[in-house]
This record gives structure tokens, C-alpha cells and sequence, in this order.
């Protein structure tokens, strides 16, 4: 596209009101590695159950970019936001901070997949102008709306550092995830491991794993009950993690009615059929995404044994690339998990707040990068590695 006059970008409140052929065909081009969080059937699902919603503080207010014909050739998932919950890069000091000099920091906008720490693409084309023209487009919703600013989180490095110029910060961000190196199975991943940190994996999945068995359902094997169950510990652990948890029932049966084949549900059971706990995954193009877990009952290490060593198997048996287990947990890293530096890119409006965040994150993005090459440093593998 040779220049911005033929574009033309428009705001839609709904996902219902594009077509789901013409949102997947920007979310997941056939180049790309499918992203399950992109979809149309997981963001419409999250608005259709009312999860994201403006009653819940996330307004859809997604960009979508038409040439002269009146094809779509370009999207941004986007949000109205009236809080910061359920981003995962948190800017709390920021909306104090600009809110303590008087100023008004909600509205926002948000670019985002909401509820879900995974890193990915954000403006949806392969378009260089198009992309430029949505990034701008969403400033100038920001400016007509009043709202503080424009945040892109877990996005690419590559497009935060194109929106640089458009004047977006860069800010830097850590989470851990495994790497297949190629193994044919589980031992070979242990095999790679000092001889201490192989003997504690085995050893813990030995005591998660006494008196219980572990099914792994997906598709068609995923029965109401085995949602009913998750559900369940689902919002066990999220009343316990954030008081109000942020899906609803509502959310994973679309979910599992739209894209079961794409959801993976580890149940670790007592030898009666009791299921006591479960770890929701979804299966992307190239890597494994742990997303929800839970239990009804404390088991030794059965966290880590559902959590990240069946996802560790799993992804070996698919030839998966990686497993993202999201956000935060330094005690992954002693499980065979690496860190992982993220990115967001933050438009902010106001002069003061855009230069104090501007000096922070000169201080803050040094510190994330030397921590994560500490990490690293002090990773299990074998120190020859």
C-alpha cells in the first residue's frame, strides 16, 4: 500500500460485528504460527460471555483498517479500560503518580489479549503503513476520548521498536518459558539437567504422582463434567490470587464449545475417579500455553507435575517449540524453564507523566535485562552448556 489516503479506519465495539473469516485472516495468516488468544472464537468469546466487557471495565473498542475497495486489511484488538486489572504489566505507580498532581489517568486504552500474559502480535497486518496508521489511529482516539493513553502489551519487540518513532516507550518485561531442543521424550529434556537438578524433577514428580493417575483430555474427551471440575478449581485458585476471579462459567463453555481442540486439560485423579486438581492448556501453532490451574486438595508438588512437567511432555510428543506456563514465578526457572524478556509500548498524553516514565523506565529496563541474565546464568542445565 503506497500511502495512508485510501485507508480508512473505523472503530467497532463488538467482535460479532466482523466477520470471523476476515478477523482470523488477519489474526492467523497462513505465514504465521497460529495464535489461539488472536482468534475470533477466544476474544469474541471473552466479550459474548461478558468477561470483557464495559460492566467489567474492559469496553471493546477495537481499529479495524479498510483499503478503497472496503476489505479489511488491518485490525488492533483494543480496549477502554477504567482500571489496570488483568494485564499483567503493571501500571499502578503510573496511575498514581499523574493522579496525586490532579490529573486523570482513566480512561485508557489497552492493546491487548485481556486476562492472558502471552506475548504475540498486536497490530494485525503485514502492512508497514497500514500498521503505522492503526498505532497512530489509536492515539487519536486516545486525544478525542480523553483517555491518558495507548498501551500495547506483550507485543513483539520488533513492533515496539517500529511505534518508537510514533512516540510509544519501550518498556521491558520478564517471563519464563521452556525450550524443545529437539528431545524424543521426557528423559532426554532431563539428560540436559546437572545431575542434582535431574534427581529433585524425578523426585518430585514421583511424590506429585503417588496413589493418583493423570489424564490428558482434549477434543471430543472433554465431557461437561471434566469442565464442571475445572471450573471449579478455577475459581478456587482465582478467589485466593485476586479476590474476584475474571472468567465466568459463561467464557469456558464457549471456549470449550468453539475451541476444545485447541484446549488440552490435565486431571490428576485418586484411584477411585476423584479428580483433585486440573491445569487448562491451549495449543498454538508453535508452543504450549498453560493458562489456568487448580485443586481441591494439597497434594506435594502436584502443582509443578500438572503445570509444567506434562506440559514439558506434551509439547516434546507435538514437536512444539516451547511451553509459556505465563506470568511471573522464579520457580520455574529451577524446573528447566528460561527467562524471557517482554515488551509493551506505552502513548502516554500528559507531558509530566510521559518524561517521569521516560526517566523510570531508563532505570528499569537495564535491571529486568541484567536479572534475566543472571537467571539464565544460574539455570539447571549443565554447566559445559
Amino acid at each position: 500500500m503506497d500511502g495512508t489516503d485510501a485507508l480508512s479506519i473505523s472503530v467497532i465495539g463488538d467482535l460479532a460485528n466482523i466477520e470471523r473469516a476476515a478477523w482470523d485472516a488477519l489474526a492467523n495468516p497462513p505465514d504465521q504460527p497460529f495464535d489461539p488468544f488472536l482468534s475470533w472464537d477466544f476474544l469474541r468469546s471473552l466479550e459474548e460471555s461478558g468477561c470483557a466487557s464495559a460492566a467489567k471495565g474492559w469496553q471493546p473498542a477495537h481499529l479495524l483498517a479498510c483499503d478503497a475497495r472496503g476489505a479489511v486489511v488491518g485490525a488492533m484488538p483494543l480496549y477502554a479500560k477504567d482500571h489496570s486489572y488483568g494485564e499483567y504489566v503493571f501500571d499502578h505507580a503510573w496511575a498514581d503518580a499523574l493522579q496525586r498532581t490532579g490529573g486523570r489517568y482513566y480512561p485508557k486504552l489497552q492493546c491487548a489479549v485481556p486476562f492472558t500474559p502471552v506475548p504475540g502480535r498486536r497490530i494485525l497486518t503485514a502492512d508497514a503503513v497500514v500498521e503505522s496508521a492503526l498505532a497512530r489511529a489509536a492515539v487519536g482516539l486516545a486525544q478525542r476520548a480523553e483517555a491518558s493513553s495507548v498501551h500495547i502489551t506483550f507485543a513483539e519487540r520488533e513492533l515496539a521498536e517500529r511505534l518508537a518513532p510514533l512516540g510509544y516507550q519501550t518498556r521491558v518485561g520478564l517471563q519464563y518459558h521452556w525450550f524443545n531442543r529437539g528431545y524424543g521424550c521426557f528423559a532426554d529434556f532431563l539428560a540436559e539437567l546437572s545431575s542434582q537438578k535431574r534427581k529433585t524433577i524425578r523426585r518430585e514428580r514421583e511424590r506429585a504422582s503417588e496413589g493418583l493417575r493423570i489424564r490428558r483430555l482434549t477434543g471430543a474427551d472433554l465431557k461437561q463434567r471434566d469442565w464442571d471440575f475445572f471450573f471449579r478449581c478455577y475459581m478456587d485458585t482465582g478467589s485466593r490470587k485476586w479476590g474476584s476471579p475474571y472468567l465466568n462459567r459463561e467464557f469456558f463453555d464457549l471456549l470449550g464449545a468453539r475451541m476444545s481442540e485447541r484446549c488440552v486439560l490435565f486431571v490428576a485423579e485418586e484411584a477411585d475417579g476423584t479428580p483433585l486438581a486440573a491445569a487448562l492448556n491451549l495449543i498454538g501453532g508453535e508452543a504450549l500455553y498453560g493458562r489456568y490451574w487448580g485443586r481441591i486438595a494439597d497434594v506435594p508438588f502436584l502443582h509443578f507435575e500438572l503445570c509444567y512437567y506434562q506440559a514439558i511432555e506434551l509439547a516434546i510428543e507435538m514437536g512444539l517449540q516451547r511451553v509459556e506456563a505465563g506470568a511471573q514465578g522464579e520457580h520455574k526457572l529451577a524446573r528447566g524453564y528460561l527467562p524471557v524478556e517482554t515488551y509493551s509500548a506505552h502513548w502516554i498524553a500528559h507531558e509530566g507523566l510521559r518524561n517521569a516514565v521516560r526517566h523510570y523506565l531508563r532505570q528499569e529496563t537495564p535491571a529486568i535485562v541484567e536479572e534475566a541474565e543472571m537467571l539464565t546464568a544460574h539455570a539447571p542445565f549443565k554447566q559445559t552448556e
